[in-house]
């Protein structure tokens, strides 16, 4: 367990050495929890962001998300254990730096998918069936199906929309098809441009990972460029046509699909076209696409981006409420 990245060129060794709790909680990967972000997508759509109870609501199914995040990458990162040590990147993570015991991270891995899923019982039956298959899933992941060509790449866009759909039953609110479809496109777009990356810049591909064997880069491209437009189109589709939306019960009873998305909802389109092509020219001219959440978190461009698509959707929702 002390041997740390053999064959990378001593890179790993010159990492500083990390105390145990920090160790783990490295493990848990939190630059990686910017992705239970959308847990959020059903409060901002359903122009009830300034509502503190359900705003609380979501804040604690994002932090319920994490956890089970967090968990899933240590089971993850211990089934990959050999393989992360031929990685130029992952040998430097604890467990294949030799940082972390397998007893450790394992014990802390059940603890804390224990607290996470005992936390979702309070935000409904609902919730807690989806969270509990939402870690279902990632188990799959981990054991069986990131080995299944074009199946391990929809299994985590697969992830990404019981995100969604757990973030509008946390809150109570209805959430439209168009949400979900939009959702799972786009969490494909991001696995496939992530498949590429791997295939195209680690030294050995399949020794990191096997499934990529099936794959090529022409066929990743052609797939990419498809769920590219097909991404644009069904959000376009989605701001012009859908009136019921994630909506929010109305005083009088009703149900909500009060949130009617009018053609004003277009003017988001181009910052979601941008941000796409934006993603593929770091890909294809910057060699970037293997960590989105760092991508999202350090490129200035794609930030603004985010943020004033993020702004301008509020103020037209906030509009039509």
């Amino acid at each position: 367990m002390t041997e740390v990245g053999a064959g990378q060129g001593g890179a790993a060794e010159a990492a500083p050495r990390r105390g145990p709790l920090a160790a783990l909680i490295v493990e848990l990967r939190p630059r990686q929890w910017t992705k239970n972000l959308i847990v959020f997508a059903a409060l901002i759509f359903s122009a009830n962001i300034d509502d503190s109870d359900r705003f609380l609501r979501s804040l604690a199914a994002f932090a319920i998300f994490c956890g089970l995040s967090g968990a899933s990458y240590l089971i993850n990162d211990l089934t990959d254990l050999e393989r992360d040590r031929l990685h130029p990147k992952k040998c430097l993570r604890p467990l294949a730096a030799g940082e972390v015991g397998k007893g450790a991270a394992l014990a802390t891995a059940v603890a804390v998918a224990t607290a996470a899923l005992a936390g979702s019982f309070f935000l409904g039956w609902a919730f807690f069936a989806t969270a509990v298959g939402f870690f279902a899933l990632l188990l799959a992941y981990s054991f069986v199906l990131k080995e299944l060509v074009i199946i391990d790449a929809m299994t985590i866009a697969a992830g990404f929309v019981l995100r969604v759909v757990a973030g509008a039953l946390a809150i109570d609110v209805p959430i439209s098809p168009w949400i979900i479809l939009c959702t799972a496109l786009l969490a494909l777009f991001l696995a496939l441009v992530k498949r590429r990356y791997e295939l195209v810049t680690v030294e050995d591909p399949l020794a990191h990972r096997p499934t990529l064997e099936h794959y090529s880069e022409d066929f990743l491209d052609a797939m990419i460029a498809t769920i590219t437009a097909a991404t644009i189109v069904a959000y376009s589709l989605y701001t012009f046509f859908t009136h019921d939306g994630v909506g929010t019960a109305t005083g009088d009873g009703a149900s909500a699909a009060t949130v009617a998305h009018d053609p004003w909802m277009m003017v988001t389109i181009p910052f979601v076209a941008y941000g796409m092509f934006r993603y593929l020219y770091l890909v294809h001219l910057k060699g970037l696409g293997g960590s989105p959440e760092e991508i999202l978190v350090s490129d200035v461009p794609l930030i603004v981006d985010i943020v004033l698509f993020v702004v301008v959707a509020l103020a037209v929702l906030g509009l039509q409420g």
